[in-house]
Parts: C-alpha cells; structure tokens; sequence
C-alpha cells in the first residue's frame, strides 16, 4: 500500500506491551464525518499471530492459579478505570465508528454491566458438594479455565462487543486474545491500557490487529482453546466451521432482520418514537436495529405519519456534534450499498416517505452520511426486506393481525430480536411464546438483556450453542471437573455421631 502521509499507526498490544509487530501490511483508518484518513491500523501476520499467542499461553497458567478474590479486585479495579475514563473513550469510538457521543457512552455503559457481573466471580464459580454419596464416598465439582481463548469483534460496537467477551474470559481464569475490527481498532489499545491500570498481569488481555489472516489465524492456532464472534451470518458460519474443525469450542453470533409489529391498539404515540430510536440510532449499524415494522393494515396510515415526522426531525451530524441525533455509517462503500438498496426498491415499487439518498452534511461534504430512510410498500423479496441494510433504513410491511405478523417473521432465516407494541396482555403473550427468534421486546423496541442474562439469537443469527456474557459465558469459558472421593479410617480411631472413640 502507497503511503498516505498519515503518522498515527495503530499497532498491538503483545505481552503488556504495544508494538507494530513485524508483517508490513496497513490500512487506512477514515473519520467518517469527513472521510479523511486519520491512522493506519497494521495488519498482522502469521509471526504476529503466533507472538501473541506465545505470550498469552506463558500468561494463562499463572492467572488461571491466582485466587478468585484476586481475580475480583482486578474487575473492580477495572470498573473504575472504565467509568473514569469513559469520556476518553466515547471520543475514540465516535472518531472512528461515527456514532453521537451519547450513543458511544450508551455502548460503554452496557459493557459495563457485563463487567460488574464479572465482578462476581467468587460467587459464580462456586461448585457443588454431595456428603456420603456412598460408604464414606464424597462427590464435589468445580469449574477450571480453558486457557487461551480470542474474541473476534465487530466495527459497530467496538468497546461493547469487546465487554461482553474479556471479563467474563478474563474473570474465569483465560488469557484473552482480542482481535477488533480493522475498521476501528483504536477503542482496543485504550482499553488494553485499563486493564494493564487494574493490574491485570502482562499477557492476560492481548490485542491482534489485523482483516482475515489473523482471523484465520487465530481460529486455526493450536494453542487457542476458544473462540468468541460477533458480525455478519457469513462470516459467522466461516468462523464456526473453521474453528470447530480444529477441536475449539465456538459462540459465532451472526447477522439480523429485526421486526417490530404495531398492532391496532398500540399506543402509536409511543411506538412511533421508540422505532425511530430503535431504526435510526447508530445510524442503524446495530444488529439489534430494528428494520422492519408490521404493522396492523387498520393503523398503518396513522402510524407512517407519525414516523414521517419523527424521521424528519432527525438531526444528522458528525457525532461529535452535541446537537446531532444520528452521525454517518462507516465507510463509503456501505454509504453506497444502503443507497443503492433504497434505489432498488423504490425501483420495484416502494414509496420512500422519506429518503436519506444523497444527504449532505454542510462543511462535512466528504463524509458518509445516509439520512433516515421509511419506504413503505416494500415486499418480502426486495433486498430491502431480505437482506441486512445495516443502515439507517427502516421498511414497512402492512398485516391483517397478529398471526400473519407471526408467519413473516418466523420465514425469515434470522431470529437474533423482535418485538411487540400492544396493549393485549393476551397478543403479547401469544407473541413471546410463538416467534422463532432469541430476545424478544414487549413495548420495548431493542430488548438486549442485561449484563446478567445472556445475548444472542436463534437461526442464522447464532452459530454454535452458547449465547454470550451472563450465565452461559461462565460455562463457555470453563470446563467442569467433578471428584469423587474416599479417605481410609484410620484403624486407631473410628467416628460416630460427632464422638471421637479410641480404639
């Protein structure tokens, strides 16, 4: 790649200590409020692969013998530095990803949850105890860390999706691996440098720069144990199959279509602001986003008026604009996808309310905004509807009712969330217990659970049989052990009842 001027290289961070490594390859990092590079992240290869592993291997036996109450310090200690420094790195996120700053500390604040539950640990990993199974036979169990594991995280979240792996991993004994995406890899150096703050010992939270070498790389690696992902369904699939092959457990979660039904006696008031947040927040880069909105034939007039308006009164801005409500999506390329997907089907029949298509931000020309988008009309067959527009797009569908919203989403190959705006306990029950998909929302338009309940999707939104943080990562990160024991008396004493008698 031909220099770019830029001086800002974003490298890793192996063995405790940030280095370029030794492979030569780069990519440029853009802001894209403007679409300026402003950093090269370098690109791993396999001798950075195998250097990171090295040092996180030396690191894992150590940690895996410290004592839980340890182990726990560091999380709290952890838990300070992230809410300290918070500001810090809701500013990196929204340099690099885009998102509003208050959206970045909203993704930081989740993350967080995840840590307190880490916080925990002492409790979590209590084991079971059987007295006198048999003649003098005892019966116990507990839980010991894999050893090595890596989590492989996406450009839309890139503090959250990292919290939702690293504590628990780090909390139940492992060294962690983290490779971020190339996109926006600089969150992953400053929280590389909080967990070095706690006192986490060197090695024990690594970070990998670096596109698909060092995915495969770390997914193929014999001396990882574990692998964690979050991104699309494709890449999910790829990531389940490679890393199953070679004997290492997997949780892939992958892509989704997200739908909100709006029956006829919702409160329209209330779902017409909660899918504005839902559709356009993040500039719809949320695997939670919802996209789709069925909507009850007999409200669906009513209810696009009110999402014209709320749509319009969206303000688009770079996100370090305090008066901005939605900041541009990542990259050109997906700035260019999203408007040719509208065009398509508007193409084919769709009728945009209100069309984001060549939005302009005044002074930020270069930058890769899209504006809201709401095309009613749309059919199950656009690429609208069938595909992940991973934008600020958000298609409407008119139903009968209830059990025809229930047919369409359960046709759709992903199942990751949904949700339900009514006031019929009845509906909403017959709703939770009838669609095929993971987390579902009753009034509540992105239902993802809190940091003590576990994340993840149904179909082909989730890959591998374990959800990720809460409960469900204690066990995914551990392995159980069980022993059954017997001590000999000795033939000087025997016991009875609490007396010692000798012999």
């Amino acid at each position: 790649m031909a220099s770019t001027g830029v001086s800002t290289l974003v490298g890793h961070v192996i063995g405790g200590a940030p280095t370029p490594g030794v492979g030569d390859r780069r990519q440029d990092v853009f802001d894209p409020a403007t679409g300026q590079v402003t950093a090269q992240v370098v690109l791993a290869d396999q001798a950075d692969i195998d250097a990171v592993v090295a040092a996180a291997l030396a690191a894992a036996d150590a940690w895996a013998q410290t004592p839980l109450g340890k182990r726990a310090a560091v999380m709290f200690a952890f838990r300070e530095q992230l809410i300290a420094r918070t500001a810090e790195l809701a500013a990196v996120i929204t340099a690099e990803h885009g998102k509003v700053l208050s959206d970045a500390v909203g993704e930081i604040g989740r993350g967080l949850e995840v840590v307190e539950f880490a916080c925990g640990i002492p409790q979590l990993l209590k084991g079971e105890y059987s007295d006198q199974v048999a003649t003098d036979v005892d019966v116990f169990s507990f839980r010991e860390p894999l050893g090595v594991v890596a989590g492989i995280t996406p450009f839309n979240f890139p503090a959250m999706v990292p919290l939702w792996m690293a504590p628990m991993a780090i909390a139940t004994g492992n060294a962690f691996i983290l490779k971020p995406s190339e996109r926006d890899p600089s969150a992953s150096l400053l929280l590389a440098e909080m967990w070095a703050d706690a006192g986490l010992p060197d090695g024990v939270f690594s970070v990998l720069q670096g596109d698909r070498v060092a995915v495969d790389g770390l997914l193929t690696h014999p001396d990882v144990a574990a692998v964690s992902f979050v991104g699309s369904t494709a890449v999910a699939k790829h990531v389940h199959a490679t890393a199953t092959a070679h004997g290492k457990r997997v949780q892939a979660l992958g892509g989704a279509k997200n739908h909100a039904v709006v029956l006829a006696d919702a409160d329209l008031d209330l779902a017409a602001t909660h899918l504005t947040a839902a559709a356009f927040g993040a500039a719809g880069e949320r695997c939670m986003a919802v996209s789709v909105a069925l909507v009850a034939d007999s409200v669906a007039d009513a209810l696009l008026e009110r999402l014209r308006a709320a749509a319009l009164a969206v303000r688009v801005a770079p996100g370090s604009d305090p008066a901005s409500d939605m900041g541009p999506v990542i990259t050109r390329a997906a700035q260019q996808r999203i408007e040719q997907i509208v065009t398509e089907a508007v193409d084919g029949g769709a009728r945009a309310l209100v069309d984001g298509r060549g939005h302009t931000v005044a002074g930020h020309e270069g930058g890769f905004f899209v504006g809201p988008t709401v095309l009613d009309g749309v059919s199950t067959d656009m690429r609208a509807y069938a595909e992940e527009v991973f934008g600020p797009v958000l298609v409407v569908l008119r139903v009968a009712g209830l059990t025809e919203a229930i047919e369409i989403v359960n046709a759709n190959p992903y199942g990751n969330g949904t949700a339900l705006f009514t006031a019929s306990g009845d509906a909403a029950r017959t709703f939770q217990r009838s669609v095929s998909v993971g987390m579902i929302g009753i009034n509540v338009p992105i239902p993802v659970p809190v940091g003590w309940h576990s994340f993840g999707g149904w179909k082909d939104s989730l890959f591998g049989e374990s959800h990720v943080y809460g409960p469900e990562a204690v066990r995914f990160y551990t392995r159980g052990k069980v022993v059954t024991s017997r001590w000999p008396r000795s033939t000087a004493t025997s016991f009875h009842f609490g007396r010692t008698t000798a012999g």
